[in-house]
Parts: structure tokens; C-alpha cells; sequence
């Protein structure tokens, strides 16, 4: 569980939430209203104090536990040492990148030769890196940002441009669905990131497509890659012929 002060955080939400004042809760657990006000704001209290807290408020314990996970900050991005350990071993990559889609185990089992000993293993061990929260059953938490993304020259980014782009451009974009557009032109500089943000929202609209398609019977969808892209840039060529 998080931190004594998350929980307490978490309480005091709770309690604004039901409209209770301390004097409610002290009158709830047989105290004086400064003995809960003290206990607050030190972060003493025993299991015990805390599940008559949690009946006080008509809570269930997990819930509460659940709260204060949810609550906790979300990453925006990994650190060169995580990133490191992902690509590290191409099976971990490859269940990270499916909990990135919120697969279950039974999704990248049935979709993968893998066993469902090596998924939960490698489910442990982006646990213990910070990317997912375990859970009972093998269902996780991701602890990760909607406005995710890998490092832009970090570990994973390098092993996508070592091993999968040309693999990934060596399609010809001709099926059902498949497009690729190049476009090339010189726009004012600070219009740029407005490109940029478009282009987030399309990928968020991707993502959250695939979370509200899940429902769907497997046989009714198909997986896509969309791949969005926009720099400062000229072929190394043609920059060569520059004046």
C-alpha cells in the first residue's frame, strides 16, 4: 500500500465527500474530536483504527486501498534504467507493449506463443519496475500517463529504429485501413506544435478506439499499427546538394 500520508490524504477525502467533520468521525469511533484530529495529522494508527474508519464511512477497506493506488501519480515517461531493462529481453518488451493496449493474460496468451508461467513473470517483473501495479489473478493497474511516450532518444526508441522500422515500412499500405502519406512544406515555426498536438489527439483517439473495441468478439477486429511522425528534417541526400 502507498504511504501513510496518502492514506490520511485519502481519509480526509472521504470524509469531505460524505460531509462528515472530525467531530462526526470522533463521535463514530468513541473518541474526542482532538484525539482524531491529532491521529490525522500524525499518520498513527493501527489496522484496527483505520477498518473502524472505513465502517465510520461505510467503506470497504479495499476500496479505500484502491483509492489511495489510484491516486498516486501517473508516468509520463520511464527512466533510461527502466527502459534499459524493457528491451533488455524481447519477450518483457513485448508484454509491456501489450499492457500499453491493456491486454489481459488471456489476450497475449491466446495471441502469442508464450506460457501463461512467462507472461505472469514478465507481468512481475513490470511490476517491480513501476510500469504496472500486480493484482490478484493476474489483473494489473497500468502506472502509466495517457500522454505517455518512450524516451525520444532513450533504449526503446533505438531498438524500434534498429529492428522494426524498416520492417514496418517494408509494407506496401495497400490493404483494408492502410494508408502512409509524406508530406513535405515549410510552415511558420510557431504553428509547428499545434501540428504536434493534433497529431497526440489522433493518437489518443487510437487508444481509447481500442479500449471501447475490447468488447467486441475477437473475430470483428483487426490490429493496426499507427505510426505519427513530424520533425525538422531533410534527406541526408538532398541536404547534401544544398547550396
Amino acid at each position: 500500500m502507498s504511504g501513510t500520508a496518502d492514506l490520511v490524504k485519502a481519509i480526509k477525502k472521504e470524509l469531505k465527500a460524505a460531509r462528515m467533520t472530525y467531530a462526526d468521525l470522533a463521535r463514530e469511533l468513541g473518541l474526542a474530536e482532538s484525539s482524531v484530529k491529532r491521529m490525522l495529522a500524525r499518520g498513527d494508527m493501527p489496522l484496527s483504527r483505520i477498518d473502524a474508519i472505513c465502517r465510520a464511512l461505510r467503506l470497504d477497506f479495499a476500496e479505500l486501498a484502491q483509492r489511495v493506488a489510484d491516486s498516486q501519480p501517473l508516468l509520463n515517461e520511464l527512466t533510461l534504467e527502466q527502459e534499459h531493462a524493457v528491451v533488455r529481453d524481447d519477450r518483457l518488451l513485448l508484454v509491456a507493449l501489450c499492457v500499453l493496449s491493456q491486454w489481459t493474460l488471456e489476450q497475449i496468451t491466446a495471441h502469442y506463443r508464450l506460457s501463461e508461467a512467462d507472461v505472469i513473470q514478465r507481468l512481475a517483473q513490470l511490476d517491480r519496475l513501476g510500469i504496472i501495479e500486480l493484482k490478484p489473478l493476474s489483473r494489473y493497474r497500468l502506472k502509466l500517463a495517457k500522454a505517455f511516450r518512450w524516451r525520444p532518444h532513450g533504449p526503446v526508441m533505438q531498438y524500434f529504429r534498429d529492428h522494426v522500422v524498416l520492417d514496418y515500412f517494408a509494407g506496401g499500405f495497400g490493404g483494408h485501413g492502410e494508408g502512409v502519406l509524406l508530406v513535405h512544406g515549410s510552415i511558420a515555426r510557431a504553428l509547428a506544435p499545434s501540428f504536434v498536438e493534433r497529431m497526440q489527439r489522433i493518437a489518443q483517439d487510437f487508444a481509447q478506439q481500442h479500449q471501447a473495441d475490447q468488447k467486441l468478439e475477437p473475430g470483428t477486429r483487426e490490429g493496426y499499427t499507427l505510426l505519427l511522425a513530424m520533425r525538422n528534417w531533410e534527406f541526408a541526400a538532398f541536404a547534401r546538394l544544398r547550396r
